[in-house]
């Protein structure tokens, strides 16, 4: 048997597995971490940090099953996506990573604007340029930190340095470039007319390839310290939402991911850039040539319910909560759940927008802030879905995934919120697992994606079906909670005008 091992840095933790080329995991080892907000609207990750925790999940791994290590044949990766590494000549981080969660560029995304006329950069682009992106961070640094933007010699996303610890080479790939802000998604490549009328030099920028190519094998110094034989071969990966759809062998169009772990997404293959008219939607590169994914992003998922849990209710755990939860009725007793507690982007792409529990009385109870807030987090997936329909889109089949996906409450109500049968992947750590099926892409074991996910998908029989009663009360409640943000956006600026 052939093994690959996949290597997720995901926000608050890295996940490794080891993976046979059937797709079953062998093994897997996990090392939290933390963001570091020295501000409220800074999130920021120490690279040096986060490569120790790698470090010691595959020293971990490696010395688990060093039976296997003779039969391993690929190492692939996945990432948070849009963050910004800036190392300098020696290769060492310049300053901490500014990560997708950070809002404070939003005065860099509108001088970007005003050099580059909004609709000429969405058309280069395909997407909005938002908050926490890699060129938003790129040209806060290069005003605020004059300094470290001199001395910066290379940028990347997080996953990127990791993969260069362990090899030694500089690059990035078509996801996760698609994703920075500075990419040209039809055409697969950098956009360097707009790089160039940023003023930002060309050579900052890493070498892209696509996600299943060779770009170099595990050195000896990688050896020594993750446990991982040098001259293991290294395949470039992708972005987390990209590998979770490879993991979960959804990749086809017709098929609608999902996604609830510490942000939340819904997304979906296209086969042509397609965008939507309005760049609510992220339009990436998918994995190959010839596909595209089509992705609405929301900014807090999981992560509300553990604010939730940790600093309003004071629970033990997360199975605690969805037991209590599973009390309160569809529909939380009327409260509503607006899940905006770090700003937001699909659909609004609004740094200033907040959460908000609407319709209290003295009636309600933990049960129905618990359920409130897990209705909120899918009521706003469904603005995605409802973009995606408008354009045309349909879908055959609608795949849970995440952390979400582990309870079946959270199911139910995604079956009735969206009126459709849930299916769920049982490949667990989608976008870890996803890495490792990359690698065995990458080196040939399979001929080509569509063929590694016949062989390593697996959906659970057990398949939720909406209850009628409740999609016609959810969906009058959705009507509601498409309301709350626009009623309260002036309030969300005070004094200060939208977008200024």
């Amino acid at each position: 048997m052939r093994y690959f091992i996949g290597v997720d840095l995901g926000t608050s933790s890295v996940k490794t597995v080891l993976m046979g080329e059937d797709g079953r995991v062998a093994g897997l080892s996990q090392r939290a971490y933390g963001i570091y907000k020295p501000r409220a609207a800074y999130a920021e990750q120490d690279m040096e940090v986060l490569w120790k925790a790698t470090r010691e999940a595959l020293c971990e791994l490696t010395g688990k099953y060093r039976e296997h290590l003779g039969n391993l044949c690929g190492i692939g990766f996945s990432g948070q996506m849009h963050g910004l590494v800036m190392t300098d000549q020696e290769g060492s981080p310049v300053r901490n990573a500014i990560i997708w969660a950070d809002q404070r560029s939003e005065e860099a995304v509108l001088s970007l604007y005003r050099q580059i006329p909004e609709e000429q950069y969405r058309q280069i682009t395909l997407n909005a340029l938002g908050t926490g992106f890699l060129t938003a961070s790129l040209l806060w640094v290069r005003k605020e930190e004059p300094r470290n933007f001199e001395r910066a010699c290379r940028v990347m996303l997080p996953k990127d340095y990791i993969r260069f610890k362990m090899c030694g080479e500089w690059g990035t790939d078509m996801t996760d470039a698609s994703g920075t802000g500075a990419f040209d998604t039809a055409r697969r490549d950098w956009a360097w007319e707009i790089i160039d009328k940023l003023g930002i030099s060309r050579k900052l920028f890493v070498p892209c390839f696509e996600s299943g190519e060779l770009v170099g094998k595990s050195t000896r110094q990688s050896f020594t310290e993750t446990g991982v034989p040098e001259g293991t071969p290294i395949v470039c990966g992708g972005g987390d939402t990209l590998m979770q759809a490879v993991g979960n062998g959804t990749m086809e169009p017709g098929v609608l991911v999902s996604n609830v772990g510490t942000a939340s997404q819904v997304a979906c293959a296209v086969d042509e850039p397609l965008c939507d008219p309005l760049y609510r939607i992220n339009t990436f590169c998918h994995v190959r040539p010839g596909l595209w994914m089509m992705a609405g992003a929301n900014l807090s998922g999981g992560v509300s319910l553990q604010w939730l849990k940790q600093n309003i209710l004071h629970m033990d755990s997360f199975e605690e909560m969805t037991n209590l939860a599973s009390q309160s009725p569809a529909g939380s007793g009327g409260l509503l759940f607006l899940p905006y507690l770090n700003g937001e982007r699909t659909p609004w792409n609004d740094p200033e927008a907040r959460g908000i529990y609407f319709g209290f009385n003295l009636n309600h109870t933990r049960a129905d802030m618990i359920r409130s807030t897990m209705e909120g987090i899918i009521f706003n997936q469904k603005c995605s879905l409802e973009i995606l329909q408008d354009m045309g889109l349909s879908f055959g089949r609608i795949v849970s995934s995440g952390g979400g996906a582990r309870s079946r409450l959270f199911r139910e109500i995604l079956a009735d919120v969206f009126g459709k049968e849930i299916f769920r992947s049982l490949v667990q750590e989608q976008a870890a697992v996803g890495a490792a099926v990359t690698a065995a892409v990458g080196v040939g074991v399979y001929r080509d994606f569509s063929e590694a996910c016949r062989h390593t998908a697996r959906l659970d029989q057990d398949v939720v079906e909406p209850d009628p009663v409740r999609v016609k009360q959810y969906e009058e409640q959705f009507q509601q909670f498409k309301e709350l943000y626009p009623a309260n956006r002036r309030l969300f600026y005070g004094n200060r005008p939208h977008g200024v």
